[in-house]
């Protein structure tokens, strides 16, 4: 029975882009017969419903796994402080003695407890999981550069999102008989359409009548490029309206910006069950992030898989391009260029065969390349290969 020890920032209820991946990767694994568990930092869920104080040390089960919230002193630079995980890593190192370890990168704190474990043995199966190059904070990925070199020598196997992103990436270009791509998914069961969708989506409608609705979703930070999307709909006439849900820090000085425009419109955080009903009420889907902190975009691909044309911008080495197909599931328009933003968005408004025709190939490219089996059956063939060996 082969045991698989997952090393993620944080883990569900906790909601990101990082741990639905990894909540992903254990699903995928659920049915094979194989022990997990997971090691993370402790964090407040941002439902509200807290675990505990981040700054306690909690071991819990979340869907029949370990996971151990190991408390944090502090955050720096987006990355986690903790006094007690050198001890708890070592110690689910004893316990366990993981036959395979799956990294969740970036993690510079944490791969610095970690390599000298697995270094020590190396019969264990090392599985880097590359989300994204270190690039908005630049001298740390100096500081940084010898320890991400080792993890990636030392990896078996690397795990990149897009073939976009190893080609763009100064370490993934450099070891790509390592890397197997495997995109993220998105999970139907949280996007299904009832009649209460309907209803809603119909509202939405409603609400907005005769209007051009474009939607956009994410955190508020800068790398999600909002204020992008704010500065094209100065470009746009009162025909359409702009919903942008989530929230984040810049959430207030997105909203100043926008002050003076009456067709944007903040929804705040959208709940998963609300969710599906403003993809569906929308007409164009706007993802206006801007740097390779972007490697993928799963919201990209959820507003796809409702058949709605996209306009993003073009961010080289990312996987937002891989998803979003230029002239072929939406429009891709330069890095930053807002009048050029405004200028897709209008196209798509006015060319409703263009905006059909790119809206069926966008469901359809989804389905084909971004769901769960798909991701599922390649993760449980790079595991399975790797537990063989």
């Amino acid at each position: 029975m082969s045991k698989v020890l997952h090393i993620t920032k944080y883990h569900y209820p906790y909601v990101g882009g990082t741990e639905q991946v990894c909540k992903d990767v254990i699903d995928s694994l659920s049915n094979l017969n194989m022990v997990q568990k997971v090691i993370c930092f402790n964090e407040d869920a941002q439902d509200g419903n807290v675990i505990c104080h981040r700054g306690e040390t909690v071991h819990d089960i979340v869907d029949g796994i370990e996971v151990i919230r190991c408390g944090c002193i502090a955050k720096i630079a987006s990355q986690s402080i903790s006094l007690t995980y050198k001890r708890e890593l070592k110690k689910v190192f004893t316990d366990l003695k993981p036959d395979i370890v799956v990294l969740h990168y970036p993690n510079p704190f944490v791969a610095y407890f970690l390599l000298p474990l697995i270094n020590k043995n190396k019969n264990i199966k090392f599985v880097l999981y590359w989300h994204l190059d270190i690039t908005k904070q630049k001298l740390l990925g100096k500081l940084f550069h010898g320890q991400t070199l080792a993890l990636l020598k030392r990896a078996d196997k690397i795990i990149a999102t897009s073939p976009n992103y190893i080609d763009g990436s100064p370490y993934l270009s450099k070891f790509k008989d390592k890397c197997s791509v495997i995109p993220n998914c998105i999970r139907t069961e949280r996007l299904e359409i009832d009649e209460n969708t309907r209803a809603k989506a119909e509202k939405i409608r409603d609400k907005y009548k005769d209007k051009i609705i474009c939607f956009g979703i994410g955190r508020h930070v800068p790398y999600k490029g909002f204020t992008y999307l704010i500065k094209a709909s100065k470009y746009l006439d009162d025909n359409f309206e702009i919903l942008i849900g989530g929230k984040g820090p810049l959430t207030e000085s997105l909203k100043e910006e926008a002050v003076n425009d009456n067709k944007i419109e903040f929804c705040g955080r959208i709940s998963d069950e609300d969710l599906p009903a403003y993809y569906l009420a929308c007409d164009i889907f706007c993802f206006p992030s801007i740097t390779k902190n972007e490697a993928f975009g799963i919201a990209l691909a959820e507003g796809m898989y409702y058949g709605k044309p996209a306009v993003t911008f073009t961010i080289p080495g990312s996987g937002v391009n891989y998803v979003n197909l230029e002239n072929v599931t939406g429009i891709e328009c330069p890095n930053g260029d807002v009048e050029a933003y405004a200028k897709a968005i209008k196209k798509l408004a006015n060319d409703k065969k263009i905006a059909e025709e790119y809206g069926k190939n966008a469901k359809k490219r989804v389905i084909e390349n971004f769901m769960f089996d798909s991701f599922k059956k390649r993760i449980e063939h790079l595991v399975l290969d790797l537990s063989t060996k």
